[in-house]
């Protein structure tokens, strides 16, 4: 199916999408961070389908990712992930350059939808932002 750059510092999250991922038929590369995750794109001149990444991340967060691995490979769909609705809001003046942010938690289900969506290049749903969540 695809191939998809997951970046996750967490190790248990991490695991749980790279094995959706790869149950549902892609062919997944991980880092544990944004800089190792930059590094992998470069190794592989940018030939990924996705780039599915934590926002809040040490060494280089999932913004700094998105702004950099974008630049190179304009072509390359993002799509970030998040705990923290600060972090969401962080990612919104990013519209031209990310999919879309999916919230922590997530089911499968969720996961896996998102992705499709992302791979296919449905428009994502617009969620507006609650004051009371920043």
């Amino acid at each position: 199916m695809a191939r998809i750059l997951v970046a996750e510092d967490d190790d248990n999250v991490r695991a749980f999408v790279v094995r959706a991922l790869e149950m549902h038929g892609h062919m997944v590369l991980e880092a544990a961070d944004g800089g190792l995750a930059a590094e992998i794109a470069d190794e592989h001149d940018g030939a990924f389908d996705l780039l599915l990444s934590d926002i809040k991340m040490p060494v280089m967060d999932g913004i700094a990712l998105a702004l950099s691995v974008g630049a190179r490979y304009p072509d390359l769909t993002i799509l970030l992930m998040t705990g923290f609705a600060d972090q969401r809001e962080r990612a919104h003046g990013l519209d031209a350059l990310i999919y879309d942010v999916v919230n922590k938690p997530f089911s499968l289900a969720q996961l896996i939808e998102k992705v499709d969506d992302a791979l296919a290049g449905r428009p994502a749903e617009v969620i507006p932002l609650a004051k009371s969540a920043l």
